[in-house]
């Protein structure tokens, strides 16, 4: 395996001697959609590191209501607070759009992070910028109309694929946005209207990601701006 060839920002930017002792330890795994990560307040074995496609990180209340809080591709990893000692967190974790990445266990990256101070720096600084993506999506959720926050969640998920097109179906962003299918539908129909997208059957395209931006307005950036800050452009 050539630590030059990976997709993954966090693997490609490993120190080359951190690398070389994980490297037996890496996993290649195939990630289908709905494949999951960690289940609410259980303990998870593995460390993830996208290749391809998205997770996506979702908060779930005792009576079973779903809010999308987060989500990552190859620019981050999952449990991102296991540099905080802990791999288990009340949220619902999983794919939402299919693709590959690595694995490897848990006990084997923290040790590992115990002793390199690179390492746990960038660990840190990820598990930070997560923390401010998560902060801005409950201000979006609050103060921005659903097709606000649609061309907001659809900016991110380009940030992390390679292709202009998602799979997705109505009943699947209106979970990932908190609403009603039928909001979810109002609001493709709004940027589609705009030119910014086209919109199929469970297909998605972005059309212009300049007027998309400019359509989301403050509700994208800060958190991509803070990753380039800390990380390297997203």
């Amino acid at each position: 395996m050539q630590q030059s060839n990976l997709q993954n920002r966090l693997l490609g930017q490993l120190p080359e001697e951190c690398f070389r002792e994980i490297a037996d330890s890496i996993e290649f795994v195939d990630l289908p959609r709905s494949y999951v990560f960690s289940e609410p307040l259980k303990d998870c074995n593995y460390s993830y590191f996208i290749e391809s496609g998205i997770g996506s990180i979702v908060a779930v209340s005792p009576e079973g209501q779903q809010s999308e809080v987060g989500i990552f591709g190859r620019e981050g990893m999952t449990p991102a607070y296991l540099i905080l000692e802990t791999a288990m967190t009340p949220y619902s974790i999983f794919m939402q759009v299919p693709g590959t990445g690595y694995r490897l266990p848990n006990e084997t990256l923290f040790a590992l992070a115990q002793r390199s101070a690179p390492l746990r720096r960038l660990l840190l600084r990820y598990a930070y910028v997560l923390s401010i993506q998560t902060a801005y999506t409950g201000l979006s959720n609050s103060i921005h109309h659903v097709d606000v926050r649609l061309a907001r969640w659809l900016l991110m998920c380009h940030d992390r694929t390679r292709s202009d097109q998602f799979s997705l179906t109505h009943e699947f962003l209106a979970v990932m946005l908190s609403v009603r299918r039928s909001s979810v539908t109002n609001a493709l129909h709004m940027l589609e209207g705009n030119h910014l997208i086209y919109s199929e059957r469970s297909l998605i395209t972005i059309r212009d990601r300049r007027a998309l931006e400019d359509f989301a307005g403050d509700a994208y950036g800060i958190p991509e701006s803070e990753y380039g800050r800390l990380i390297g452009r997203i």
